[in-house]
């Protein structure tokens, strides 16, 4: 509904942000759904993605729906852009970083655990304490290894990792560079390093520079980085880089060691699913993850 909402006030102003922006020096895109004015949401993951309508038929969701019926989240009288994403990885990030250059006070840095103190006073856009943060494991909804409860969840093939909420991945230098090459359409060369230059409140890398041995080019914002570095889509562009097998300044591999399972802006599926299992009322929940949010009735 926000979606709507938004797209009609563009159709009627005029006003949009660039989503792309490219120098010598760097590449920016981000992504949103005025990718498709033809309709108001889509499949893929900067949207929403389709996963079928099995579970719409369960009992529970039925009574769900039909008790919240007619309410939409808003801040301040207007619908809120309710983002959500499958797991934070421990803090949730802030809207500005991923998509439009727009400040929502409601999409907001929180903390997916408001008892650790030890969270609360990190800094992850300082890139210490992202290493430290993403290297640890600290307690959160979102970290979870409870089967039963994450069947409720994924689908099946997204079962097939539990490794979400902290995970590993390593490339080759003949993989990442064929890999990059092919992303980017961009022939870098052999790649010599993955510097972070920018972090997000989350630890979500907003712009990473890319070090080859041809050319050099620093690329954002957090979902195309996730494009250039996966064949499909990187769990998350949370990650710290380990260069590997060095030899005359070539790294032999590239280990990404990361944080969280998309984006991480708004509700953290994974954690307000913890949330429910723990008593927690869908208020209280929404009210987690959307700052200063309120619940209104609009329609019956």
């Amino acid at each position: 509904m926000a979606q709507i909402e938004k797209q009609d006030v563009l159709a009627d102003s005029g006003e949009a942000y660039e989503l792309e922006h490219s120098t010598e020096e760097e590449y920016i895109r981000w992504y949103d759904r005025e990718d498709h004015d033809q309709f108001h949401v889509c499949a893929d993951d900067h949207c929403q993605r389709y996963q079928g309508t099995t579970s719409s038929h369960n009992p529970e969701v039925v009574k769900a729906v039909n008790e919240t019926a007619g309410e939409v989240l808003t801040y301040n009288g207007r619908i809120c852009d309710a983002r959500f994403s499958k797991c934070c990885g421990g803090v949730v990030e802030e809207f500005q970083y991923c998509w439009e250059p727009v400040v929502h006070p409601y999409l907001k840095r929180v903390e997916d655990n408001p008892a650790s103190s030890t969270i609360q006073s990190c800094d992850l856009k300082v890139e210490s304490n992202a290493v430290d943060f993403i290297k640890g494991s600290p307690e959160a909804f979102c970290n979870t290894t409870d089967s039963d409860l994450l069947k409720q969840v994924l689908n099946d093939y997204d079962q097939s990792s539990s490794n979400f909420f902290r995970w590993e991945l390593r490339y080759t230098q003949k993989e990442i560079a064929s890999l990059i090459r092919e992303k980017s359409g961009i022939d870098f060369g052999q790649i010599l390093d993955l510097v972070p230059v920018e972090r997000g409140e989350s630890g979500r890398l907003v712009k990473l520079k890319i070090l080859g041995s041809k050319q050099s080019l620093i690329v954002g914002k957090e979902l195309e980085i996730r494009r250039w570095l996966s064949q499909s889509h990187l769990y998350s562009s949370a990650f710290i880089v380990e260069k590997q097998q060095v030899s005359n300044g070539i790294p032999g591999s590239f280990l990404l060691r990361g944080a969280g399972w998309g984006h991480g802006v708004g509700l953290c599926q994974i954690g307000a699913a913890v949330m429910a299992s723990k008593g927690y009322k869908h208020t209280e929940i929404l009210n987690h993850y959307f700052i200063d949010a309120s619940l209104e009735k609009r329609y019956e």
